[in-house]
């Protein structure tokens, strides 16, 4: 019987195998040659999680890798048959002789896995909620159907959005601002790259759980890892 797993539980358990945890999914990328190996890819993959396929895993297929997302939809987190799938999916890749499985950090990649959220600071988030969830189309997330909860894309192409609660004006601040969510082995170099680009560094009070940076301009992003948010 499957059981939900912590941060720290999930990260270890799929780290050797080239996945990442990255805010409650497992993400792994296989970099592939063309269009038609990736839909070869993303099959195998569906056949390795086998009946388990619609209710954990997403595939995003392209001609130049295939991302690839685990996350039980029941449970909006990972547990511990996300892990199994993960492991089961690796092990169909390697036996198709394909690259491994890889989060894509110092390979020379665009970027490693990640996810974007999108951060916004309200006064009375029960207020501004339904509007977001309107405008964007946006769906509850299982299990998170409170007025101040966040909202997610129901077919899982664009960012989350979630909301932080103001306790008095911030003009000087922009009042939305991102999350990039990385894997926490990059998230150093995620930093170092932000800053040689011009960046500078608001604050690292909660490193490794966020960085808050600046453009030149002052506009903030958040540079996070699941790391340091537990007690």
């Amino acid at each position: 019987m499957e059981h939900i797993l912590s941060r720290r539980e999930a990260s270890d358990a799929v780290y050797d195998h080239g996945w990442r945890f990255l805010l409650g999914t497992l993400r792994t990328s296989v970099p592939v040659g063309s269009l038609a190996q990736a839909i070869g890819l993303a099959a195998g993959a569906v056949a390795a999680c086998g009946g388990d396929a619609d209710r954990h895993l997403r595939v995003d297929a392209r001609p130049q890798r295939v991302v690839l997302t685990l996350q039980s939809v029941d449970h909006a987190a990972v547990t511990t048959r996300d892990v199994e799938l993960a492991r089961r999916i690796s092990a169909a890749v390697g036996r198709a002789g394909s690259p491994t499985t890889e989060p894509e950090i110092g390979t020379g990649a665009p970027r490693s896995v990640q996810l974007v959220e999108i951060a916004i600071d309200a006064f009375d988030i029960a207020e501004i909620r339904p509007f977001w969830k309107a405008v964007l189309g946006y769906a509850d997330e299982a299990g998170a159907e409170g007025p101040e909860d966040p909202l997610v894309d129901p077919v899982g192409q664009n960012p989350a959005i979630w909301f932080q609660q103001m306790d008095r004006a911030r003009p000087q601040r922009n009042r939305i601002h991102f999350d990039v969510c990385v894997p926490h082995d990059e998230a150093p170099r995620r930093v170092e790259a932000a800053l040689a680009a011009g960046g500078r560094l608001v604050s690292a009070t909660r490193a490794p759980a966020f960085w808050v940076l600046a453009d030149a301009e002052g506009n903030e992003a958040c540079v996070t890892t699941w790391q340091g948010r537990d007690a």
